[in-house]
């Protein structure tokens, strides 16, 4: 295999089969891209040729690179892989852009396949994913790119990485908002707050800037349900119900453990809601949950467990995996994102809900407004959702709900300053953050 570098393309074009590999790398600003388009001609300062036959080695042209802030693609795919022809796409949806932030970390290391797979969005739709990193992990990028190249998924037809959000979130229709500053040794709650709130105001605004306008935005970088609040402040033309806040892992577990203690398996537990914020005062709620249809309580009749040792496991689930594990959930995490998208775009099973952190305005609860608040939702599968109403509540419920509830507008608080909340102060109760985000 002949492998040469150049600035100007000069690869031998006879005898190219479909099986031949041609690789195209340009680099424009911060921007790369893997598309599915025919060849083109491009200006990009560095190509990269490798086909399967002996080849008259090039010679190497020094040129200007003209600056673009439209990026060129690059990848097999760019050459080699048009699939617009073939019969099978002719039923396929509409192309769709889904913006990944932190697509260089373990979390999106196990979402990207599912998304570009068709597991997330269906095996009819095409998508195209936008990768957002750091300068730190740019190189980490590529090699989150080639792999996904190399996996040849049909549906991906375009990848693109960079480090600008206002060029990543151009025109995205769903944004997976993953990365975060981690919690570091001695590092206030408080102070996490600030840090990873500027950085979702700085999303928030790259989003109102560019992003389609019904774009649909899941936080999932702690603490989840404040940066979310943050992030859709920041995005004031987008509609705020539009946010989510990541709480479907804590779902997940509390189907798990309560199918644990039935003796069922998890498929049969359903209406289950996680209210709140993900932290530990996270409240998941086993009054309206079911299990084969019945009411847990009529299936668990060890109500001590269930108030105690339940609701326990489930806020400090994540800190016993680390124990285990020596790290803090990724394929897990991965796996509630795709269910969290799952629920929005296919219609909510008839009578059955799913949780996610949603602004609280107009809640039917009394939950107080302007907070970014687990809460039961269901869904037609366009996208949007509605809050359900037919739930009940009694006074254990109704007091952990006034708890989370306390934490989130203490919260709120803290991060006024970059809400348009006027002077920030923090008078947080105590530290509540889940394990995982020590």
């Amino acid at each position: 295999m002949a492998v040469a570098e150049l600035t100007a393309p000069t690869c031998a074009k006879q005898g190219l089969g479909s099986s031949q590999l041609s690789y195209l790398a340009a680099r424009t600003s911060s921007f790369r891209r893997l598309s599915f388009r025919p060849p083109r001609r491009t200006h990009s300062s560095r190509i990269s040729c490798s086909v399967n036959q002996t080849a008259q080695a090039p010679v190497a042209v020094e040129t200007e690179v003209p600056k673009s802030n439209k990026p060129e693609c690059f990848g097999v795919f760019c050459l080699t892989y048009d699939l617009k022809a073939e019969e099978e796409t002719k039923s396929w949806k509409k192309l769709i852009n889904v913006a990944v932030s932190g697509a260089a970390g373990m979390i999106s290391n196990h979402l990207l396949f599912k998304l570009a797979s068709g597991q997330v969005f269906g095996h009819d739709q095409p998508i195209a994913l936008k990768l957002l990193g750091s300068e730190r992990s740019f190189q980490a990028l590529e090699g989150v790119a080639m792999e996904l190249e190399d996996s040849l998924f049909p549906l991906l037809r375009e990848v693109q990485i960079g480090i600008d959000p206002y060029e990543v979130f151009q025109d995205v229709e769903w944004a997976l908002l993953i990365g975060a500053k981690p919690r570091g040794p001695g590092m206030e709650r408080a102070g996490l707050l600030d840090i990873n709130g500027q950085i979702f105001a700085e999303q928030g605004k790259a989003l109102n800037a560019v992003a389609s306008r019904n774009v649909k935005v899941i936080v999932v970088g702690n603490p989840c349900n404040t940066n979310a609040l943050i992030c859709l402040k920041n995005a004031p033309d987008i509609p705020a119900k539009n946010f989510h806040a990541l709480t479907r892992l804590d779902e997940n577990r509390a189907k798990c453990q309560l199918a644990l203690k039935a003796g069922v398996f998890y498929d049969k537990v359903s209406n289950m809601t996680i209210w709140g914020n993900h932290s530990t005062t996270q409240v998941p709620d086993f009054l309206n949950a079911r299990i084969n249809g019945l009411p847990v309580k009529e299936v668990i009749t060890d109500h001590e467990w269930l108030e105690e040792e339940f609701t326990e496991k489930v806020q400090k689930r994540g800190g016993v995996l680390i124990k285990k594990w020596g790290r803090s959930s990724a394929a897990s995490t991965a796996v509630s994102i795709a269910d969290a998208i799952k629920s929005l775009v296919t219609p909510t099973p008839e009578g059955d809900w799913f949780s996610s952190g949603v602004y609280t305005d107009g809640n039917p609860y009394g939950i107080a407004e302007g907070i970014v608040f687990s809460m039961p939702c269901r869904s037609k599968g366009d996208g949007d959702y509605e809050l359900v109403k037919d739930v009940i509540f009694d006074d254990y419920l109704l007091k952990r709900l006034t708890k989370t509830e306390a934490e989130l507008l203490a919260e709120r608080r803290c991060v006024a300053h970059l809400i348009g909340g006027g002077v920030a102060y923090c008078d947080l109760p105590e530290d509540t953050m889940l394990p995982g985000e020590m």
